[in-house]
């Protein structure tokens, strides 16, 4: 049988759009002489869909849609996933199986994930276990018993309930898993050693079919695969791309020439998920040019790259504001970087506005301290340091504001160590309407760097912003107070593995620094709560996939062996 998969992007809420999408593919298909078409879980109304499934007017719309598409199917198998309701608008997470202008048969999602970026028993109710049975279509004059299962259902380690294993013993000849998983790095991997574990056990053929594009926070990353009965992959989808193919399917022998799996290049797959995520928000948002600050470190170097190469370079401003602390290095090295780029350079100091502003609230200040009693010398003089980056976040939002004709967005470019432990200044260096590399830890922003020159084959970020210190310049003689060596994974590891304090010190981390980190991450979490939307490409990512109190006084304890 001929396989068609239709790995395509959607857009949240644009209903018309995505079934026109499909409708477009389906014909494609049925004329390239596909026996099935394959679409992703949420096809109609994109995915997640959150809080706007709880309009039911939406819901009804995505209803109609699935119909309109219906209606106009050719004589070809389709499975497209849609949100299907019951009289009290109860809501199942479905794929619709249909031909020729009727439906088939309606799968329920089972599993339904509530952790991570998860929340699905929020708005679902889960299929009963008698409702999980194959689907009978007939193509090419046979009758095929398809065991159709929604993205989660696939991913039952943690369940008692194992969709596969029961769609194969109630008769399923091939399993077809359609999705919406979201990207973290090194995932595509992680999903067709799963995948090859279920056709070992079941003896099955599977055909996976995934969401591509970027939503919000999340980035979905294709990767599509046709596994035959052998345990073979016979097919690998494209990374970050819409595409269609048409794949022959053997479902009894299993005789299909394997693929050798694409090489995998860890800093170009994370690249270009950020890349994907950048240009997807804009093109979904409305937004059609980028500012940002640059400040002639890695940080900022990293981003105006991922922006370039997500919009082109004549959609990119980069903007250096230097004040009396910034030195000659940080001013050339942001001109050299932008040069390189191509992008639109501008440049101002900012020292006359930080100078006013001190001005200005001289009297103001003296008022207060005389108020309740206290003496100029027990100021913090971190407030001294943080006007800086705060003027500098005013300027780039007036650029927004002022041209929005041109529909600029600022992009913020602080980085997840940082990120973590409140590194950054509120109403300052956080300000953006989106974060870049939020999901990026400090060192892996230099890898992702130097990923940039080795595949341009030239100096794009000068070599300078690689050896130099780094430093937020606010004051004279100022270095980051990390070592980043050690901070950034032990960061990562109490983030994304959720490390106690034991395990750490087990690790070989020392405890001064475990304790130092765990309480600035604590202390940091009201500034992460008016942080900008980061891109997700790890496997925990702030946001969306975070949910920690701001009012938290609980301090892990060591456990004493």
């Amino acid at each position: 049988m001929k396989v068609a998969i239709a790995q395509i992007n959607p857009t949240v809420g644009d209903l018309e759009g995505n079934y026109k999408k499909i409708v477009k593919y389906t014909k494609e298909s049925y004329e390239n002489g596909a026996d099935i078409v394959i679409f992703p879980e949420g096809s109609i109304p994109g995915y997640p869909v959150n809080d706007l499934m709880l309009e039911k007017s939406f819901i009804r719309e995505n209803k109609n849609y699935l119909m309109k598409a219906v209606n106009e199917s050719p004589d070809i198998v389709t499975i497209v996933g849609f949100i299907d309701y019951n009289q009290e608008y109860k809501l199942y997470n479905c794929a619709a199986i249909y031909k020729s202008g009727k439906i088939i048969g309606t799968i329920k999602k089972t599993l339904l994930p509530t952790y991570d970026v998860f929340d699905e028993l929020r708005y679902f109710i889960p299929a009963k276990r008698e409702e999980i049975k194959p689907v009978k279509v007939e193509i090419g004059g046979k009758t095929i018993n398809l065991g159709v299962e929604i993205c989660e259902d696939l991913w039952d380690h943690d369940y008692e309930t194992k969709v596969t294993e029961l769609l194969v013993e109630r008769g399923a000849e091939l399993i077809i898993n359609i999705s919406a998983s979201p990207y973290f790095v090194g995932k595509g991997i992680e999903r067709e050693e799963l995948i090859k574990e279920k056709v070992r056990k079941t003896n099955t053929p599977f055909v996976y079919c995934n969401l591509v594009g970027g939503q919000d926070e999340l980035v979905f990353d294709g990767q599509s695969l046709i596994v035959n009965k052998n345990a073979q992959t016979i097919y690998y989808g494209k990374k970050f791309e819409e595409e269609l193919s048409i794949i022959e399917l053997d479902l009894e022998r299993g005789n299909e020439k394997p693929e050798e799996r694409p090489l995998y290049n860890r800093e170009e797959e994370f690249y270009n998920a950020i890349v994907l995520g950048i240009r997807d928000y804009f093109r979904k948002t409305g937004f059609k040019k980028a500012i940002l600050g640059l400040s002639g470190g890695i940080d900022s170097s990293l981003v105006a790259c991922l922006a370039c190469d997500a919009l082109g370079k004549n959609n990119v401003i980069g903007v250096s504001m230097p004040s009396k602390y910034s030195s000659d290095h940080s001013k050339s090295d942001a001109e050299q970087l932008a040069n390189n780029l191509g992008m639109l350079y501008l440049k101002f100091s900012i020292q006359d506005i930080v100078d006013m502003y001190s001005k200005v609230l001289e009297e103001p200040l003296k008022k207060v301290r005389e108020y309740y009693k206290m003496s100029k010398e027990e100021d913090n003089s971190v407030a001294d340091e943080n006007i800086q980056p705060r003027v500098r976040a005013n300027c780039l939002m007036d650029f927004s504001n002022r041209l929005s004709k041109l529909g600029i967005l600022v992009l913020n470019t602080g980085n997840k160590t940082e990120l973590a432990l409140g590194y950054c200044t509120i109403y300052g260096d956080m300000t953006g309407g989106l974060s870049v590399i939020g999901d990026v830890n400090k060192l892996d922003a230099y890898k992702l760097a130097k990923y940039v020159n080795i595949r341009e084959k030239k100096e794009i970020i000068p070599e300078n912003v690689f050896r130099k210190k780094p430093s937020a310049e606010l004051k004279e003689n100022q270095y980051d107070p990390f070592n980043f060596d050690i901070v950034s994974p032990l960061v990562d590891e109490i983030i994304e593995n959720r490390r106690t304090k034991t395990e750490l010190e087990e690790m070989g981390y020392p405890r001064k620094e475990i304790d130092n980190v765990y309480e600035r991450i604590r202390k940091a979490e009201y500034k992460r709560w008016q942080a900008p939307p980061t891109i997700k490409v790890t496997k925990r990512a702030f946001g969306i996939g975070w949910k920690m109190p701001i009012v938290n006084r609980y301090n892990d304890k060591y456990e004493e062996v």
